[in-house]
């Protein structure tokens, strides 16, 4: 049995375990949910971060990549493809998972409105360095279509277009709330802002400055504050044996004295480079609920290993 079909017999198992726990489901008891209020679905906590910041306790939220779990290999629950078929709005990312169930879920809820909440961010190329280019031809991009980098939530500019397409849509939706939604969103944006100035000022002294990254996460927020990404992985592969030795020559030409890695990935070449060169591997997690207070953490972290 090739892959295709896999994916398509694990399409009919969800959908046929949706029917049945919608049917077993009590019509008057026993959900969590309160009926009044707006019933939305994202793909990332992150998005969660900015729907309850501007909709309070008017909206619920139905997380699809859930703590722990990885993005760029997520396949749904039932439980969420459920809590999906009960839900007005989706707002997808832009992660590769959308491609394919994005479809599905607009056949299980066809009145289901989807949002781009990252529409009008111009997206860039994932980061790369020399160490990748003798192989990268050979290397199929697992991470985004036409090589481009899908964690556009990493930056406080970006993360205010996000909020406003996030605002629009809701208000759209009800606009009975409309007002109180303009309200939240104002002071999330002013956070945003005492946010960004802050990192601007922990990151004042380190421009042009590189840091290294087991996965290409960064890349946004690199470029807002003029610091440069390393990436060990790159297209969703592993380094091969000679760009693992580029990558340590790298790192000790650049002085690298910590590895940043993700919760959610192995560590192994991360580390392998870290014993080569003497570093310490530290955990950044791009995926972290609080979206603002993640931002500043890993600007201090980043900081922190710059100024080693």
């Amino acid at each position: 049995m090739n892959l295709k079909h896999k994916k398509i017999i694990g399409i009919f198992i969800i959908f046929f375990a949706v029917v049945f726990l919608s049917a077993c489901q009590p019509s008057n008891s026993g959900s969590s949910t309160n009926e009044e209020n707006l019933q939305v679905t994202v793909s990332i906590l992150p998005q969660a971060y900015f729907v309850e910041r501007i909709a309070g306790d008017l909206v619920d939220v139905n997380v699809m990549v859930g703590p722990g779990e990885e993005a760029h290999t997520y396949e749904p629950k039932p439980e969420q493809m459920k809590s999906l078929t009960q839900s007005q709005i989706l707002f997808t990312i832009g992660l590769e998972y959308e491609n394919i169930w994005v479809p599905r879920f607009e056949d299980i809820n066809p009145s289901l409105k989807i949002i781009d909440s990252a529409k009008g961010i111009q997206r860039i190329p994932l980061s790369s360095d020399h160490a990748h280019e003798d192989e990268e031809e050979g290397h199929d991009d697992e991470d985004s279509e036409e090589g481009l980098d899908p964690h556009v939530w990493l930056s406080p500019d970006n993360g205010r277009v996000i909020a406003e397409n996030i605002l629009n849509a809701l208000s759209e939706l009800a606009p009975q709330h409309a007002d109180e939604f303009q309200e939240n969103f104002d002071n999330l944006v002013e956070d945003i802002e005492e946010v960004d100035l802050r990192i601007e000022t922990t990151l004042s002294d380190l421009a042009g400055q590189k840091f290294m990254v087991f996965h290409p996460a960064w890349g946004y927020f690199a470029r807002q504050y003029n610091l440069e990404e390393i990436a060990v992985q790159v297209g969703g592969q592993e380094p091969s044996a000679s760009e693992l030795a580029a990558l340590i020559q790298i790192a000790k030409k650049e002085n690298i004295k910590v590895i940043f890695v993700q919760p959610t990935f192995s560590t192994a070449n991360a580390e392998a480079i870290a014993r080569e060169i003497n570093a310490q591997v530290a955990v950044v997690d791009p995926l972290a609920e609080d979206w603002l207070a993640n931002l500043e953490a890993a600007a201090k972290a980043f900081a922190t290993a710059l100024n080693d």
